[in-house]
């Protein structure tokens, strides 16, 4: 899931891949809030999860985002 995540805010959201830490904050790796809702969006439209521009703004870190997003992937 890190990986994926990578690769979107990297490829789709022009963010240095080596910033892409677990422990990078949203701070690290330049994610304001409008970026944040093109996040969820394309989290959306390219993996097929549901996750909030609400609950990624209180994700503290790329690990929390990932966390969000594995807990998101598991509803049925």
């Amino acid at each position: 899931m890190l990986e994926q995540l990578k690769e979107i805010l990297s490829n789709k959201l022009k963010v240095s891949p080596e910033a892409i830490t677990p422990e990078a904050t949203k701070d690290d790796i330049e994610l304001d809030s409008l970026a944040v809702v093109e996040l969820s969006l394309l989290l959306k439209s390219e993996l097929d999860i549901d996750v909030s521009d609400d609950d990624l703004l209180e994700a503290d870190t790329v690990a929390d985002m990932v966390e969000l997003m594995e807990t998101r992937s598991a509803k049925v």
